[in-house]
């Protein structure tokens, strides 16, 4: 494990070697793979990968959310002392989720009840986890409404959520999750079901909120260029394990890992005119069975024949940047970035200018 010096941060929650099973149809599924993160105070962490990476599963252990056929094989989660991957009960739980940790999912559509009206599904929160009743709660939930940027909260309080666009409904899923000052806030891709203009909105909300909230976030993404404005730091996840992890510049101007390559290389926002669009080759691993090596090997055209009998270790390219790839290993020949990483540095460029 490589310890990574982020400019002095306060650390607040530490992951050592987890390792997450399933249990389906009798099989045993490991969806997190030894993982080991630290996670700073005040900072945006972006958590990338392509669907069925394990980025959900993995934050879920964060709150005790992991499914009835889920559980935690192995590791630790450190948070202000205490180790999460211990907690059995509910009752151990409703001291951290929504407290202390708080989740904002990817669909407003469906983590609303559309049977009660949004003031009383924020009241119920506040109810639960701040003691608070009757008017005290309701201006609780009024003053949250505001915060999150929704106008006229007196008349939106009493409002069921098919009344609202989907980008207040969004905004209403924040309130919630803010409306008990957690310490973290972990967003699971919460742009997906909004149009661009909207996720911008949203994405700038939660920017600001942070500041005023005093929030670590979290957010859970398979596209890079939705959160790369609002990134501190990203680690890059592929079949339930990190596979590098370092400053958002760091991953954008000098990436390390032929994974993080193709996922740069396939980004829309970074594609040439009259080009078709990079598509990277294959399927990811069956989780069902142990994998050898390397679990990218079987779609990287840069492997080695180390990279499918041993799994790389991490290698520091810097005090904040680290990558699992044997190409960092001073034994392996030197490959240099395809040309389509180079086109897209230079139009990230670009974009950061016109930003």
């Amino acid at each position: 494990m490589v310890n990574l010096n982020y400019g002095g941060r306060e650390k607040i929650l530490s992951v050592e070697d987890l390792v997450v099973k399933f249990n389906l149809r009798g099989k045993v599924l490991t969806a997190v793979r030894g993982i080991s993160m630290e996670l700073y105070s005040g900072e945006s962490m972006v958590i990338v990968g392509e669907s069925g990476s394990g980025k959900s599963v993995f934050t879920k252990t964060f709150m005790g959310m992991l499914d009835l056929n889920g559980w935690i094989d192995s590791g630790r989660i450190i948070y202000k002392g205490s180790d999460l991957a211990k907690y059995k009960t509910e009752r151990e739980w409703l001291k951290i989720r929504g407290r202390e940790i708080a989740m904002v999912f990817q669909d407003p559509m469906t983590s609303l009840n559309p049977l009660k009206t949004v003031g009383r599904q924020i009241s119920e929160t506040v109810e639960l986890h701040r003691a608070a009743r009757g008017t005290s709660a309701r201006k609780i939930s009024l003053d949250i409404l505001s915060d999150v940027g929704i106008s006229n909260p007196e008349k939106r309080y009493d409002q069921y959520p098919h009344e609202l666009s989907g980008g207040m409904r969004q905004r209403v899923v924040i309130a919630i999750a803010l409306v008990c000052n957690p310490q973290v806030l972990i967003c699971d891709e919460p742009t997906t079901a909004l149009d661009v203009t909207i996720q911008a909105q949203i994405l700038q909300l939660l920017h600001s909120l942070q500041d005023k909230y005093s929030l670590t976030i979290i957010y859970i993404t398979h596209d890079l260029g939705v959160v790369a404005n609002v990134a501190d730091r990203i680690a890059v996840m592929y079949a339930g394990d990190i596979v590098e992890c370092g400053l958002c510049d760091e991953i954008f101007y000098n990436p390390q890992h032929p994974y993080t390559w193709a996922l740069l290389s396939s980004l829309p926002q970074l594609g040439v005119r009259g080009e078709p669009l990079f598509a990277i080759k294959g399927t990811p691993p069956n989780l069902h069975v142990e994998i050898k090596g390397d679990a990218f090997a079987p779609r990287n055209p840069y492997a080695m024949e180390i990279d499918f009998i041993k799994r790389p270790p991490y290698f520091e390219v810097s005090p904040t940047h680290k990558a699992r790839t044997w190409l960092l290993d001073p034994r392996a020949p030197r490959v240099t970035p395809p040309p389509s990483i180079v086109r897209s540095q230079e139009r990230w460029k670009e974009m950061r200018r016109n930003a």
